[in-house]
């Protein structure tokens, strides 16, 4: 990266969204690390103190426009405790559901009578709860992040996680025998969800100590 566009990358943020639409080619993972900090602070506090509809709307449909290898330059290689590491996370979990709304309907309907626990309650899913349904709510958990209380955004994704990975495990059971490689794929998805649910309650807790940076 030459010196003019280091400078060029480093003015400040005018408009909230702008953040996402500078690229970041540094090898350096010291300077990775301090622009990821710094884009995920700089965009959260401008729209939340801010949170202007056009630009919220920009955010949450961001990956529909643009597709995630911004925010993957940007923030994939974060701590999974950390702002940019939470705001990543969720970004993956909308596409996810975004990718594959049907399969991700099965598992969350799966996962809620498999799970037995309030998280169906927490995520906010309704009943039953369709394609349609579960794309409006983690649009809706998102758009939370930027215009409601972040750390119960947070939470509120966490309880999706694991109510989808109890669905991913469900199913694999199904499928265990006759399919043992589609079992493996839902036991794999079931894992990485579950580790995200630890993870964003993680992070929760850290936003209401005022500690997530």
């Amino acid at each position: 990266m030459t010196d003019d566009a280091r400078r060029e990358y480093h003015r400040p943020v005018h408009r909230p969204a702008d953040t996402f639409d500078r690229r970041f080619g540094s090898t350096d993972p010291a300077e990775v690390s301090r622009a990821a900090h710094a884009t995920a602070s700089a965009l959260l506090t401008r729209v939340r103190d801010e949170p202007e509809g056009e630009v919220v709307d920009r955010l949450v449909s961001f990956t529909d426009t643009h597709g995630i290898d911004t925010l993957a330059e940007l923030w994939s290689h974060s701590p999974a405790l950390s702002l940019p590491g939470a705001l990543w996370r969720l970004y993956l979990l909308q596409l996810m559901v975004r990718r594959d709304a049907r399969t991700a309907a099965l598992l969350y309907e799966r996962g809620r009578s498999a799970l037995g626990t309030v998280d169906d309650v927490v995520a906010g899913a309704p009943t039953p709860a369709g394609p349609e349904e579960l794309m409006a709510l983690v649009d809706e958990i998102l758009r939370g992040v930027f215009t409601g209380d972040f750390a119960v955004a947070l939470e509120r994704a966490a309880s999706f996680c694991r109510v989808e990975a109890a669905g991913s495990l469900d199913l694999a059971d199904d499928h265990d025998v006759a399919e043992p490689d589609r079992a493996a794929g839902f036991t794999t998805r079931a894992l990485r969800l579950d580790t995200y649910a630890a993870e964003l309650t993680a992070c929760a807790g850290l936003w209401r100590r005022d500690s997530l940076t």
